[in-house]
């Protein structure tokens, strides 16, 4: 069985993140216990998980000519990424993230610097339609340019093509992307900024989802934690549980979650078992630190899936 082809823009930065006992409050300082600096964006993040999983990625994605451009292309070249789409130009600065974890439970917060990502839009997508053409998925997020995000979708529906919209960070979307998106991947919290329903318990998450389906989008993931996903297609429904481990960083957890699961639907599982495959790989992911980093290898997924 080939790879699945997947492709999507999304956002590319250079994580900073820095661990202590507890996150400072505001005015406070507070002693770190150590820095790593590594690749992260949601965009960057999905796609590496989507390479480790099994997927041929095409990304695309705008970096700067500058220190963490380098970074950003060494990592690429080592995940395998196709590079037609990657763009780098000296006009903008490579985006970064910096991302402060708790060390006494996994919990982050995070504050993202665009730059270069605000520059993938529409054109950048437009010019990566023979590839939409030829694709098995199409995934992206909103830390981009909503013209690109839009674009996709439009390059999904023009092709035929699953469109998976992961909205993270939350934020508006433009009315008329709804009836675009075959499979829309909130959290608990993302769900509830778009719906108004606070997701407490499985018919909250059916509520939830039923406003979603009103919409026009046609299955909808909430993602649960530790507890797994919950999915409908409005006629069908499953609670797909996850895998229970000890969590010690919880970052790119959900962006690990969408790549493994754009690939499990390419490669034509069954909703509930890509669920199955996409739950593994996030579970293995908060074991260990980093966010693309995290991301585990396909024969871990399987084994675990086992």
């Amino acid at each position: 069985m080939k790879n699945p082809k997947i492709i999507g823009p999304g956002s590319s930065n250079v994580d900073l993140t820095g661990f202590a006992p507890k996150l400072p409050t505001a005015g406070e300082t507070v002693m770190g216990t150590r820095l790593a600096i590594g690749p992260g964006g949601k965009g960057s993040n999905q796609m590496t998980a989507a390479a480790r999983a099994g997927g041929d990625v095409y990304f695309i994605t705008r970096l700067g000519e500058d220190t963490f451009g380098k970074v950003l292309e060494a990592h690429f070249d080592r995940e395998g990424f196709r590079k037609d789409h990657i763009l780098i130009s000296d006009e903008v600065d490579t985006a970064c993230a910096l991302i402060e974890i708790d060390e006494a439970d996994a919990q982050n917060r995070i504050m993202v610097i665009p730059a270069a990502n605000s520059h993938v839009g529409r054109d950048e997508v437009m010019a990566a339609e023979g590839d939409f053409a030829t694709c098995d998925v199409v995934l992206t997020q909103l830390e981009i340019n909503m013209t690109g995000v839009m674009a996709a979708a439009e390059l999904a529906r023009k092709y035929n093509k699953p469109f998976i919209l992961n909205p993270a960070p939350a934020l508006p979307l433009p009315d008329e992307i709804w009836a675009f998106v075959d499979w829309f991947t909130p959290n608990e919290t993302e769900v509830t900024l778009y719906t108004g329903v606070e997701v407490n318990n499985d018919d909250d998450a059916r509520a939830a989802a039923k406003v979603l389906l009103d919409r026009g989008v046609k299955n909808v993931v909430i993602t649960l934690g530790k507890r797994g996903a919950y999915w409908t297609d409005g006629k069908n429904e499953a609670i797909v549980p996850g895998y229970p481990v000890k969590a010690v960083e919880t970052t790119g957890a959900g962006d690990t979650f969408n790549g493994a699961f754009a690939v499990a639907l390419g490669e034509g599982k069954s909703p509930v078992d890509a669920l199955a495959f996409a739950n593994a790989a996030a579970a293995i992911s908060v074991t260990r630190h980093g966010a693309a980093e995290s991301a585990p290898q396909r024969d871990e997924i399987e084994a675990l899936v086992k």
